[in-house]
C-alpha cells in the first residue's frame, strides 16, 4: 500500500485525532495435537486511515469484511498483527497505542471507548445498571463513592433514561433502552473517540432513529469523534462525515459522504450502493447484482482481491494489486482504473 494514504486531509494534519497505519490482524489456522499452522485468514490486511476530531467516520462492508476487528484492533481488545495505531491526546500528546503495556494502556482506554452490537449480550445480567455504567470509573481510578454515583445519575439523564432505574438489571430493559446503557457505559470516562460497531443493527427501525439521534446530540455536547461502524448504507450516509468501504480486511476506498455516495470509484463502492433501498414504490432501481461469493480472507485472490466478481477486471487486475491511493482531493481508492471507469452513485 502506497505512502500516499497519509496525505494530509483538507481541515490539516493538526485536526487529526487518530492515525492508523498498515494495521493487519492473522488469525492462524491450526490443525492436529501440535496445533500446526497451515495458514492464516487475513481478517484486516495492510488498512490505513484517519479521523479527524469531531468527526464521524463510516465503515462498511459486507459481513465478514473485517469491519469489527479492524475497530477492536484500534481499541487494542484484541492485539494486531501489525502496524501502527496513533492516538493523539488532547494535550497534543501523540501515543502508539500498539507499543503500550498494559499499565500504560489502561491509562489510553479512557480516551477511547466502544459501543457493542448486541445490547443483551455487551452487558452483565448480574450487574445492576449503577455497576454497569460505574464500572469503567472504578476500573480507570477516575471515581467512587458518591462521585461515582452521582457522574452515573448525570449520565442516565443524558441518555434518556430514569435515574429510578439504577438498582435495575439489564433483564427489566428494553433493547433500545439497553443500549442506551451500552452509550452511558462508553461515555462515563468522557472519551474523546467512541467506536460504535453495528450499534443500532439489532434495533427496530424506529428505535434506531432514537439512537442515532441521540448519538448525533452527544456527538456536539461532548465534543465526540465516531468510528462508526455498519453495513447499513442508508445509516451510515445519515450520521458520517466520511465514508470508508472494506473488502475481504481491505480497504477498497475512502472519501467524504457526498462525494462517495454520488462519485464512486471503486466498483464494489458502485455495487454497494445500488442496493440501498428507496421509499418510493415506483422507483426501478438497476440494481448491480455482484457474481460469484466473497473472496475467502484465508485464501485471498491474487491481484485486487475483488476482481473475481468485478465486470470491469483485467488481466492486469488479476496479477497486480492495485495501490491504495489519492484520486481526488481527499478521496482515496484501490483501483487500477478509477480515473478512467465512468461508475454510478446514488442520484
Amino acid at each position: 500500500m502506497s505512502a500516499e494514504v497519509n496525505a494530509a486531509p483538507t481541515t490539516g494534519q493538526d485536526q487529526r485525532l487518530l492515525q492508523v497505519e498498515h494495521l493487519r490482524k492473522f488469525f492462524p489456522i491450526e490443525k492436529g495435537f501440535m496445533r500446526k499452522v497451515l495458514g492464516h485468514v487475513k481478517a484486516v490486511d495492510d488498512v490505513s486511515l484517519f479521523i479527524n476530531r469531531g468527526e464521524t467516520l463510516g465503515v462498511v462492508g459486507e459481513s465478514g469484511c473485517g469491519k469489527t476487528t479492524l475497530g477492536r484492533c484500534i481499541l487494542r481488545a484484541i492485539e494486531p498483527t501489525d502496524g501502527r495505531v496513533t492516538f493523539r491526546l488532547n494535550g497534543g500528546e501523540e501515543v502508539d497505542v500498539t507499543s503500550l503495556d498494559n499499565r500504560e494502556l489502561r491509562r489510553i482506554r479512557r480516551h477511547a471507548q466502544m459501543i457493542f452490537q448486541d445490547p443483551y449480550s455487551s452487558l452483565d445480567p448480574r450487574m445492576t445498571i449503577l455497576d454497569i455504567v460505574g464500572e469503567p470509573l472504578r476500573v480507570s481510578g477516575l471515581a467512587s463513592g458518591d462521585g461515582l454515583k452521582d457522574r452515573v445519575r448525570y449520565l442516565m439523564g443524558v441518555v434518556g433514561l430514569e435515574v429510578k432505574h439504577l438498582n435495575r438489571y439489564p433483564h427489566a430493559f428494553s433493547g433500545g433502552q439497553r443500549q442506551r446503557i451500552g452509550i452511558a457505559r462508553a461515555l462515563s470516562t468522557n472519551p474523546q473517540l467512541i467506536v460504535c460497531d453495528e450499534a443500532v443493527s439489532a434495533l427496530d427501525v424506529s428505535i434506531q432513529a432514537q439512537i442515532l439521534n441521540l448519538l448525533q446530540d452527544l456527538q456536539q455536547e461532548f465534543h465526540l469523534t465516531y468510528m462508526f461502524i455498519a453495513h447499513n448504507l442508508s445509516v451510515v450516509e445519515h450520521i458520517s462525515d466520511r465514508v470508508m468501504v472494506m473488502y475481504v480486511g481491505k480497504t477498497v476506498e475512502m472519501a467524504r459522504t457526498e462525494e462517495l455516495f454520488v462519485n464512486p470509484k471503486h466498483p464494489y463502492t458502485e455495487a454497494l450502493l445500488s442496493a440501498v433501498p428507496r421509499p418510493d414504490p415506483d422507483w426501478r432501481t438497476n440494481r448491480i447484482v455482484l457474481p460469484g461469493e466473497v473472496a475467502n480472507p484465508a485464501a485471498v485472490p491474487s491481484g485486487c482481491p475483488f476482481h473475481p466478481r468485478c465486470g470491469h477486471a483485467t488481466d492486469r487486475c488479476r496479477t497486480e494489486v492495485p495501490q491504495w491511493r489519492e484520486v481526488s482531493p481527499d478521496h482515496y481508492a484501490a483501483c487500477h482504473y478509477s480515473d478512467e471507469l465512468s461508475l454510478k452513485g446514488v442520484e
